[in-house]
């Protein structure tokens, strides 16, 4: 009987202990873990400008976080940046708010913060049960620079005379280290790169002007320095409008059936005039596809300076369509469609030997749509060639090729009735009239005779 009872005790005890004891030590456990809150900033540089948002994130996984706080100390003073205490869900649960975002600005002057260095610190505290009750706490420093000056930027280049749908160069000078600045014309920018001049803070913009922009455009050089403070120069230009030829090409059922076949294009099968609205799908969409695909080619360039002197065109050749012919295409009668032609199409002997106009390094040799076998060359600082229409190319990208190098042969690829070169030029993302690139003297004028002087002026 004794030995019963002894067992039904002992049952009581473990039972109580499953019920009391184990609950209790559980959340003694899990209420008490000693894991810290993450905190996690978005500084793109250590520099701060006037005006500077912070992206801060705070996360803690099993209690919850409770407070975050910001602050930023110079010359021995600290300035509260931002503070919250996020909401609690009760001594058992901990904190409501597992991860959260914020959007902090930064106002150095509004806060009456000089420039120099100084110390961002970040607290983030948690529900925890450690530290009687007060949490776990991180505490993270970055070292930063206050910087509420704007870059100042002198036009070292003169007279700057550009055609509509041409080119152009500026040479400036900035007081700091900036990773962006360049040239606007009117919303188009043009990056400057330093790297031509033993001083670093001299850069060079190649910019230019569509066939679009003519007089009344707006140019100016601009600045932003690691803090993100901006500041802009004007300079002398002039803007030389241009008045571009009209053509008119007719589109033949033989041109269609001999060309359509080539491009794999679908268009609606209840179509009653299946060629000519593939024509269009063609010289409408695929043209709009590859220009969008040689922006992306030529989106990055070397900060080099690999071409000299006059551009080459294609010997002993006659020009066929100029550059920013606006051509209609008619149809039995009528006009079905209007594009810009973006190059000079050259033609000699059919296959006629295709050279690098000058030095450079190939970023492209494919077949690239309406311009069928195309190579495009890079020639340094944001000035790119292209050769379309080919027969066939003799070089690979990444290659580097010399003025006057061989590159492949004269075509019919592509959206062409004849054999022919299409050749066009680029400054960044804007096709330009590669006409002037073939003229001695304007290269003399507008390129070369600016360095030079910049150079002789600044050694």
């Amino acid at each position: 009987m004794k030995t019963k009872k002894k067992n039904i005790k002992s049952r009581l005890i473990v039972l109580v202990c499953f019920i009391v004891i184990l609950p209790v030590a559980w959340i003694l456990v899990v209420r008490l873990e000693g894991e810290k809150p993450s905190i996690t900033l978005e500084l793109p540089s250590p520099s701060l400008g006037k005006t500077q948002e912070l992206s801060l994130s705070v996360s803690d996984a099993k209690s919850g976080v409770r407070r975050i706080w910001i602050g930023l100390i110079k010359d021995g003073k600290e300035v509260d940046l931002f503070k919250k205490d996020l909401p609690f869900a009760g001594l058992i649960r901990g904190g409501i708010i597992h991860q959260e975002s914020f959007k902090i600005l930064v106002e150095p002057v509004k806060m009456g913060i000089t420039d120099g260095k100084a110390i961002l610190r970040m607290v983030a505290r948690d529900y925890s049960w450690r530290g009687w009750l007060q949490g776990n706490t991180t505490y993270l420093e970055k070292d930063v620079i206050i910087d509420t000056r704007a870059p100042e930027v002198g036009i070292l280049s003169r007279a700057h005379n550009v055609n509509q749908g041409g080119a152009g160069l500026v040479i400036y000078r900035v007081s700091e280290t900036c990773p962006k600045s360049g040239v606007f014309v009117g919303e188009n920018f043009f990056p400057g790169y330093p790297g031509y001049f033993k001083d670093n803070n001299m850069l060079m913009a190649f910019f230019a002007l569509d066939y679009k922009q003519g007089p009344g455009t707006k140019i100016f050089v601009t600045a932003t320095d690691f803090a993100g403070n901006s500041s802009r120069a004007g300079l002398p230009y002039y803007i030389k409008r241009k008045v571009f030829k009209k053509d008119l090409l007719e589109i033949s059922d033989r041109f269609l059936n001999w060309k359509m076949p080539e491009f794999d294009v679908d268009i609606s099968p209840d179509s009653q005039t299946p060629l000519v609205d593939k024509f269009l799908k063609v010289n409408r969409e695929v043209r709009l596809d590859n220009y969008k695909q040689i922006l992306s080619i030529v989106e990055n360039t070397d900060k080099k300076l690999y071409w000299k002197g006059t551009f080459l065109r294609l010997p002993k050749s006659a020009r066929r369509a100029g550059f920013a012919d606006h051509r209609r295409y008619k149809y039995k009668g009528h006009i079905i469609d209007r594009q810009i032609h973006m190059g000079v199409d050259l033609a000699s002997v059919a296959r006629s030997p295709v050279s690098a106009s000058n030095t450079g390094k190939v970023v492209f040799a494919e077949y690239l749509g309406i311009y069928g076998k195309t190579v495009i060359i890079d020639h340094g600082f944001g000035l790119f060639s292209m050769y379309s229409h080919l027969s066939s190319f003799t070089v690979k990208k990444e290659q580097m090729v010399s003025k006057g190098e061989i590159i492949g042969r004269t075509g019919i690829t592509g959206l062409t009735g004849g054999d022919h070169l299409h050749f066009g030029m680029l400054v960044h993302n804007t096709f330009i009239n590669p006409v002037e690139w073939w003229d001695a003297s304007w290269i003399k004028n507008n390129i070369s005779d600016k360095i030079n002087t910049v150079t002789s002026n600044n050694r």
